[in-house]
């Protein structure tokens, strides 16, 4: 029987062969099974939220919960961001995601990218509702259904013109994931998505999942089905392993004790356990 130190038994019996990926230069260059060390002090997460972490799905389907809303949302100004133009001077970020996109600014600087603003950022319900009655249905969603809700997204722009035609749009749409960002409404998955194209609405996922994402041209909720289906997968990417689980909301869950690990729910009924090595 196949041991994984971190799973209790009955998710040994459930679990498939774990997928060694190696990611690189956007490239899955081997991939086959593999197990984790066994060598690990391991120790049990006796509560685990489905309904927050930076992999929650939010959408007509799945509205946010208390628990989904970032806890480091702060009022940024212009002077919080170099490079950047904020043209409301009430915009809201998580302090967190927000550090992310600085570097993600700086990325694309080099690049000769730089004219990049916000135009939106963390919205409470009161306000996603108030949007969705003036804007109505095909341009919003309804309070507590947009990923706004929570935190996890911005709306970004550019001073050269709108995302779909601005050198900002395409640099953001090949570089986004690099800095754990998602572009959430892609144009060819609207059938999956349910949302019209938004090339100025990012998600910040996190890596190594955006990068996953980007390898695959998955959108989110293909992702959170690719998770649920395989159960285990083991990745290498610019030299860090991790080992990325799916756990059934009802399971219990050991996690390496000395080791870095990451905890997301889904927002529906399992959560995400991201370890790196």
């Amino acid at each position: 029987m196949k041991k994984w130190v971190f799973f209790i038994l009955t998710i040994i019996v459930m679990g498939g062969a774990l997928t060694l990926l190696f990611i690189n230069n956007e490239k899955i260059i081997e991939e086959k099974s593999g197990e984790l060390p066994e060598t690990l002090a391991t120790e049990v997460i006796s509560k685990i939220d489905v309904h927050s972490g930076n992999l929650v799905l939010i959408n007509e389907d799945h509205p946010v919960k208390q628990e989904s809303v970032q806890n480091d949302i702060k009022t940024f100004y212009s002077e919080n961001f170099q490079d950047i133009q904020l043209p409301d001077q009430h915009i809201q970020l998580s302090h967190s995601i927000a550090k992310n996109f600085v570097e993600l600014v700086k990325d694309a600087k080099n690049d000769g990218i730089s004219n990049f603003t916000i135009t939106s950022g963390y919205r409470g319900i009161d306000e996603q509702s108030r949007l969705f009655n003036e804007m109505g249905e095909d341009y919003a969603l309804p309070g507590g259904n947009s990923e706004h809700n929570a935190g996890l997204s911005l709306d970004v722009g550019s001073t050269h013109g709108t995302m779909a035609h601005a050198p900002e749009g395409k640099w953001i749409e090949d570089h986004a994931w690099e800095h754990g960002f998602i572009l959430r409404y892609p144009e060819n998955k609207t059938d999956i998505t349910g949302i019209q194209y938004e090339p100025w609405h990012i998600r910040y996922v996190g890596l190594p999942h955006s990068a996953i994402m980007h390898e695959k041209n998955f959108v989110l909720e293909e992702y959170l089905t690719y998770l649920k289906d395989k159960k285990e997968l083991h990745i290498n990417y610019e030299g860090t392993d991790y080992y990325i689980s799916y756990y059934g909301e009802n399971e219990q869950i050991e996690v390496p004790a000395n080791q870095a690990y990451e905890i997301s729910g889904d927002n529906m009924d399992g959560v995400i356990v991201t370890v790196s090595m």
